[in-house]
């Protein structure tokens, strides 16, 4: 049974910094494209990040390109999301997904394995 779950939120000013993580389990990480989606209230559920398990390319959306680093250690079968310079538009719950194809889709529909999520918010 596949297992994701997801921790490192919370609430922070604008301008800071939080690092998510994702522990997997129940599947071979090494084989699985990891991505980053979030989901705000009333909104759709967005791509956020991506990394891919078999060239370890990444690829971000444009609103946190240059904000947020997507990283993995295969060791621990972790995925982690750094997310500096916070903004109150990113308040959203993040959640961790993962997918067998050798490729980052932006839409949760390429994904197979959810996590609960971890709510972020920014506020002053």
């Amino acid at each position: 049974q596949v297992q994701l779950v997801e921790s490192g939120g919370g609430l922070v000013q604008p301008g800071a910094s939080l690092r998510l993580s994702c522990v997997s389990s129940g599947l071979t990480f090494t084989r699985h494209t990891m991505g980053w989606f979030r989901q705000a209230p009333g909104k759709e559920r967005e791509f956020v990040a991506g990394s891919i398990w078999n060239s370890g390319s990444t690829y971000y959306a444009d609103s946190v390109k240059g904000r947020f680093t997507i990283s993995r250690d295969h060791a621990k079968n972790t995925v982690y999301l750094q997310m500096n310079s916070l903004k109150p538009e990113d308040t959203a719950v993040y959640l961790c997904a993962a997918s067998p194809q050798g490729f980052i889709g932006n839409y949760p529909r390429e994904y197979s394995s959810w996590g609960l999520g971890t709510q972020v918010t920014v506020s002053s």
